[in-house]
């Protein structure tokens, strides 16, 4: 069983040769992919907790979360307790904040890179909100765009930037840095407000919760922002046929829609990032002021 020394740590690779999608991607490759993202994928999760979606025979066999580090973690991979609201129970969160506890993570048998939108310095606030666009059965990619530059006008309103990047599936995230001044559920409910905007005025978008009720629409989620909740990163490979990759994107790819969420997956990445480099340039300097969000969202609540 081969054993590699990666920034000073000794990493025990096994099973590389598993074939981990249908279409015959291993876990080796998933292993090459993640080594060669490392210094773009990491500045996101650095001080986030982690958690761990595991497939340990590839994306067609059984899976499973895990929030608590297991025992047998090497003592180099760093954690956060956590304590739980509901149960009191504390958990210990991996902060995966190098290459070897990401590729350490991945040996597991974890895919896709799930992490909390509050890092452990102020976890009860968190420093990314978010909007989810989820097309329905019935809805087609285009309608999510639409839905998702019209997010981008309304958040433009508060003096907001967001930042695009693919779901992995079909659908688009919005990922919005702020500074860490209000709670998840604060944030959760300013996100609501410019969903319920959009869904008021587009109406191929909606933010009802029940399944049933959203018809062909795209659902625009906004209680992804609730403490705890996690979300797939930045360039997170994502457990489904093709291998395919939550990417960032810049606002004139959406607009021009001359792609396609299955053209980027774990082979045309890194050829993507060596030509391009990081589109969200700036995304960890900026830290924008929800003021003005919360408030019109508190005073729509009265």
């Amino acid at each position: 069983m081969p054993k590699v020394v990666v920034e000073g740590k000794v990493l025990e690779l096994k099973n590389l040769e598993k074939r981990f999608w249908p279409e015959g991607f291993t876990k080796g490759d998933l292993l090459r992919y993640y080594d060669t993202v490392a210094p773009y994928l990491l500045p996101y999760l650095k001080d986030r907790p982690l958690v761990l979606n595991r497939f340990p025979d590839g994306i067609e066999g059984e899976s499973f979360y895990q929030k608590e580090c297991p025992d047998y973690a090497p003592d180099w991979v760093e954690t956060v307790p956590v304590k739980h609201r509901d149960a009191g129970k504390v958990v210990n969160y991996i902060l995966c904040n190098d290459k070897p506890t990401l590729l350490w993570v991945v040996q597991q048998g974890a895919i896709e890179m799930h992490a909390w939108l509050a890092t452990r310095e102020t976890l009860d606030k968190p420093d990314i909100a978010v909007l989810d666009l989820d097309p329905m059965p019935g809805a087609s990619f285009p309608q999510v765009v639409e839905a998702a530059l019209l997010l981008r006008a309304a958040l433009a309103k508060f003096g907001l930037k967001g930042y695009p990047k693919t779901s992995g599936a079909e659908g688009l995230h919005i990922f919005i840095p702020v500074a860490p001044e209000y709670t998840h559920h604060e944030v959760a409910r300013a996100m609501g407000h410019v969903a319920q905007f959009v869904a008021r005025v587009f109406p191929k978008a909606t933010t009802e919760r029940g399944v049933e009720k959203r018809g062909s629409r795209v659902y625009l989620d906004y209680l992804q922002n609730g403490y705890g909740k996690t979300m797939a990163f930045p360039y997170s490979v994502r457990p489904l046929p093709g291998a395919p990759v939550s990417t960032p994107l810049d606002w004139g790819e959406l607009e021009r829609r001359d792609w396609q969420p299955k053209d980027f997956n774990i082979t045309t990445l890194p050829s993507r990032l060596k030509a391009r480099g990081e589109v969200w340039q700036g995304f960890d300097r900026k830290r924008q002021n929800l003021k003005a969000l919360v408030e019109a969202a508190r005073a729509k609540g009265k």
